[in-house]
């Protein structure tokens, strides 16, 4: 076999095996290949294909590849089904702009079912992008059979949970204060609501309520409560003032008028030095009358507790007065302060969060546009107090970006909170990445988890399985599947579809009563829908039941970090309130991607990457490389094109130039896997010999084996990143800047076939399984990688490597650690005198950590790569260097003063022995005038000289020491290798094939001369010479290329031919 050349081009080289895959069918040939292994389970969030995918979708999709990937190679069967999120206020919205309307009032009048025809003709706009986008991306999928949310049978499915959910008692219609979106007229869940932070600037205002006597007459003593509020717009609404029980509150004289707050606020209030004339107790304030901020809303009969002082325990005097505004319709504490103290309740606002036509003032304003209006007006009338415009996150819509209200209306609510302890309990199960996700953010979402706003005052989504008598709101029954339904109504029709509004049309008599059972108008949370896939993609329990218990829990889900609140949530919830245990075991967390200035992606930024430009420029493996290695998956990332591109270089470049000079080595001298006495078949790498002779071959084996080691424990902990950067260092630090560029001379006209044959199929092998790791990471260049390695099938049909413990050596390792750190120093000593490597040197001394010594053959090594004849091995740096002590006058100076220059002196004639000691621990002292003084390691520092002409490098405890004198013989060798340069140079330059012989010719002064004689041999061997000719008979006319060329001032000229 012949291996073929890398391309040059990496985006050809992603299309040209995305094409073979295709043709191949390989996906579905991986799934047959592991039919029958064990299963690991894998959950799809879905995506809403009514938008297009952007580069974030890429780190998500790749994590969850990986997984996949790796799992299959280890013959575990991934089950990866497809899903498509499809109902919800997205698609409803994309459908509003489709008929050119906005809102629901003109929804109703094109008609439900209308909207809801344009809702599902939209919500597949772009399914070919998003399955192109994850074909190209290498994020493989199983389209075929996808769970699609409106299905019919995924609704029934849905239903069916949410009867077993009402039979437990936790399905039930509650009238509290929800967060609503009134542009989309509905109200969210809390989980919803985590979502939609954004920085708004928002009032905080100061005003003033003056108190009443018992008749509502004014007070006399002209005392008011001061308040603070950023929600001006609920004023109109204000029915009570809260103060905490066990607060002291202090009344302030301040400008002619007597304000009371709480007393620890007195100072932040108003400033040092406040007057204040009294203190009450929170009980002498309970229950006093105050004047209302606002009487837009007429008084009416049941308002007697209206206007009065309460006491609350959620008050608080960290902020704020300590005296809190309540407004019952609008805010969940302030409703249950409502209900507490029986309250009345006003809500002057429209389901579209405007003012009722009609109201003085504000009527027919949008809550939000009406806070000017209403602090104008207290300024005018005297009770503003303070007025500014603050910066903090408020909530809003995470579908349709509209800021939030919190409004009192009824909705239909699971009890979560009942099975609050239980979630808290499967969580502790869950294994998170990272875990202080699942402990923190996830954990502390749990601790304070409220009853799920389930149902949504929309359109478009699965219709909310509950129908309610018409004469007795009591009477509800919650039907569980569509035959259930059919038994009710007297059967269903073929294409009966369970959405708005035909489900609506669907009554009967109830079994209780007279009356008619409707169906209650709402459809249910789309993360409700969601969180239903485990059980709804298999059509659960009406079919493949067998399949559902085989796919359930999930063994790994991954998404954004924002998906705690979301689906991580839901999947949680759901499996929880069924008593299911928790619905998966591992979660691994992305955070956000960051332009490369660390700014968040938007439009308005004009920052955001288009994914495709992005492929085109750098291609898939490239980013799925850098997404993974830049940092962890948890940590947000910037996407910076140039880190990108330095990162696909430095590892991708590497493999690809040790693959290029292994196939031109190997297709040079015919080398094939199963030649190196193996007998196995060629796709499967015979593999290189049990025990090769040469310790660069056992140790790479034994480096890669503990690599496999490694990165198999890192990837069965969800540590990916960690795994892809051992293999990056591996490939470029190990593979390619040690084994390939030690072992270069072996490939090519050695002599020693057995070694030829080792080296061989050590780097083959070691290509091969550096293929099969990074497969589930860059699975474009893996396949291709080895498929010419093996001249057989896809990586992806291989079995991921496991180390082979035979071949770690540890004691192996460590020696050429060693080995490789002597020659670090041994070049940064080489460097400081300026001799370079080809100049061949005497002895190199070294002192290495107790039990560190390599071995004799490793030595070896590190002679040849420092280009020295003798190492010699020395007990204590002391042989090596002497200590020498520095005074620092910065320190001593102050201290000493007038005597500063006798104790520097002192300083300076320590003795290496009493420095040795200090660096032990012991202290030091000088003697100054017969006074001792200790000195610290402050005003003093110990430098290290070499002794003699030897120059010196330390690092780690290693020492080494060279010795730069260059003898007679060592010059002449030096002369020889920088010929040998010369001559390469020449070769290069005359575009000689790697394998062409040459006649050499070699003249110049008697030095060179005499050097080329003296190493005649070793010349002809780097240079492929057949012929060498030395001197005055070197004939210039006979050869084809000659140059004249300088050896470090000696001259020399030499000439070559191809034989």
């Amino acid at each position: 076999m012949r291996y073929p050349e890398y391309p040059e081009n990496s985006i050809r080289l992603e299309e040209e095996i995305l094409a073979r895959w295709r043709e191949e069918d390989l996906f579905r040939r991986t799934l047959e290949a592991t039919e029958g292994g064990e299963e690991f389970v894998f959950y799809e969030g879905p995506p809403t294909a009514n938008g297009k995918p952007g580069i974030h979708h890429v780190i998500s999709r790749t994590i969850k590849d990986l997984v996949g990937r790796y799992r299959t190679m280890q013959g575990r069967h991934v089950t990866r089904i497809a899903g498509w999120d499809t109902h919800g206020l997205p698609v409803e919205i994309e459908a509003e702009k489709k008929l050119g309307i906005s809102g629901k009032k003109e929804i109703e009048e094109v008609g439900v079912a209308r909207f809801n025809e344009v809702c599902r003709d939209s919500v597949f706009t772009y399914k070919e992008d998003w399955e192109r986008f994850s074909e190209r991306i290498g994020y493989w999928l199983d389209y075929s059979r996808p769970y699609i949310t409106y299905a019919p049978e995924y609704i029934e499915t849905v239903w069916w949970l949410l009867k077993q959910i009402s039979e437990r008692g936790l399905l039930y219609r509650g009238h509290k204060s929800v967060p609503y979106c009134p542009r989309c007229g509905t109200a969210l869940s809390s989980h919803e609501v985590a979502q939609g932070y954004e920085e708004v600037l928002d009032p905080s205002l100061y005003f003033l309520c003056p108190l009443e006597v018992p008749d509502g007459g004014e007070d006399p003593h002209g005392r008011a409560i001061l308040v603070w509020t950023t929600t001006p717009w609920t004023l109109p609404s204000n029915i009570a003032l809260a103060v905490h029980p066990d607060l002291t509150y202090a009344e302030v004289a301040h400008e002619g008028r007597r304000i009371i707050v709480a007393e620890a606020r007195v100072e932040a209030i108003f400033g040092e030095g406040a007057e204040v004339v009294r203190r009450y107790g929170a009980d002498e304030l309970i229950g006093r009358r105050y004047r209302r901020p606002f009487d837009l809303i007429p008084e009416s009969e049941g308002n007697e507790n209206a206007w009065r002082i309460v006491a609350e325990d959620f008050v608080s005097a960290d902020d704020g007065t300590g005296i809190v505004h309540l407004a019952p319709a609008f805010g969940a504490d302030d409703y249950a302060a409502g209900q507490r103290h029986g309250l009345p309740m006003f809500r002057p606002v429209d389901d579209g969060g405007k003012f009722e036509e009609g109201m003085r003032l504000i009527g027919g304003t949008f809550v939000k546009e009406a806070d000017p209006i209403l602090v104008e007006d207290l300024e005018r009338r005297g009770l503003l107090f303070r007025h500014t415009l603050e910066s903090h996150s408020y909530p809003h819509c995470w579908r349709c970006s509209s800021p939030l209200i919190y409004m009192a209306r009824a909705s239909w609510y699971i009890r979560t909170t009942q099975v609050k302890d239980v979630m808290l309990a499967n969580n502790r199960k869950v294994s998170w990445h990272p875990p202080e996700v699942g402990k923190g953010r996830f954990g502390e979402w749990l601790e304070g988890n409220v009853d799920w706003a389930l149902s949504r005052d929309r359109y478009w989504g699965t219709p909310l399985p509950v129908w309610v008598c018409d004469a007795n709101e009591e009477h509800t029954e919650v039907i569980g599947s569509f035959a259930e339904l059919g038994e009710r109504v007297g059967g269903l029709a073929e294409d009966f579809d369970p959405h708005k509004p035909y489900i609506d049309e669907l009554t009967w008599g109830c079994a209780e009563c007279g009356g008619t059972m409707h169906r209650a108008p709402e459809v249910i949370d789309v993360w409700f829908d969601s969180g239903a896939m485990p059980y709804a993609q298999w059509h659960y329990p009406f079919e493949n039941e067998e399949e559902w218990r085989r796919h359930f829990p999930a063994d790994f889900i991954c998404e954004g970090v924002d998906q705690t609140r979301g689906w991580f949530y839901s999947l949680m919830a759901i499996s929880s309130l069924l008593d299911l245990g928790p619905a998966y075991r591992h979660v691994v967390v992305n955070d956000l991607l960051l332009d490369k200035d660390g700014h968040k992606m938007s439009k308005s930024r004009g920052n955001v990457v288009d994914p495709w430009d992005a492929i085109a420029t750098f291609g898939a493996d490239a980013i799925r490389w850098y997404l993974l290695t830049v940092s962890q998956p948890w940590v947000p990332k910037r996407f910076d094109p140039d880190a990108l591109g330095e990162a696909a270089r430095r590892t991708f470049d590497t493999l690809a130039n040790t693959y290029r000079f292994f196939a031109l080595y190997a297709n040079l001298e015919d080398w094939k896997p199963a030649q190196n006495g193996g007998g196995e078949p060629a796709q499967d790498s015979a593999g290189p010999s049990p025990r090769p002779a040469q310790p660069l071959d056992r140790w790479v084996l034994s480096r890669l084996n503990t690599l496999v080691a490694e990165v198999g424990r890192d990837m069965d902990a969800y540590e990916i990143t960690r795994a892809a950067r051992a293999i990056s260092d591996f490939v470029v630090d190990d593979l390619s800047n040690w084994y390939v560029r030690r072992s270069r001379d072996r490939f090519w006209g050695n002599t020693d076939a057995a070694d030829a044959r080792d080296a061989f199929a050590t780097l083959h092998h070691t290509l091969v399984v550096l293929s099969r790791l990074l497969a589930p990471m860059t699975p474009f260049l893996s396949d291709w990688l080895h498929r010419a390695l093996t001249g057989g099938d896809s990586v992806h049909l291989a079995r991921y490597p496991e180390a082979d413990e035979a071949r770690i050596d540890a004691s192996l390792e460590a020696g050429m650690d060693a080995a490789r750190v002597l020659s670090r120093l041994g070049r940064a000593a080489r460097e400081r005198v300026k001799i370079r490597v080809r100049q061949p040197l005497g002895v190199l001394y070294a002192v290495v950590p107790k039990g560190s010594e390599p071995s004799a053959d490793v030595l070896d090594v590190v002679r040849e790569e420092l280009n020295i004849k003798e190492i010699r091995f020395l007990t204590a740096a002391e042989e090596l260097v002497e200590l020498k002590a520095k005074p620092n006058f910065r320190t001593l100076g102050p201290r000493f003063g007038a005597r500063t220059a006798q104790v520097a002196e002192a300083v300076r004639n320590v003795s290496a022995e009493a420095l040795r000691a200090f660096q032990r621990g012991e202290g030091l002292t000088v003697i100054v005038d017969g006074e001792g003084f200790e000195i610290s390691a402050e005003e003093f520092e110990i430098h290290e000289e070499a002794k003699g002409d030897l120059v010196v490098e330390s690092d780690e405890g290693y020492v080494v020491a060279l010795d730069p004198t260059i003898d007679e013989a060592l010059r002449l060798e030096g002369l020889a290798r920088e010929m040998v340069n010369r001559i390469q140079r020449l070769r290069r330059d005359e575009d000689l094939a790697i394998s062409d012989r040459i006649r050499l010719g070699i003249d110049g002064d008697a030095e060179v001369v005499g050097a080329a004689e003296a190493h005649r041999e070793f010349i002809m061997r780097e240079t492929l010479a057949v012929e060498l000719v030395v001197g005055s008979q070197m004939d210039v006319s006979g050869y084809t290329a000659t140059r004249e060329t300088d050896l470090d001032g000696r001259r020399a000229r030499i000439a070559l031919a191809v034989a």
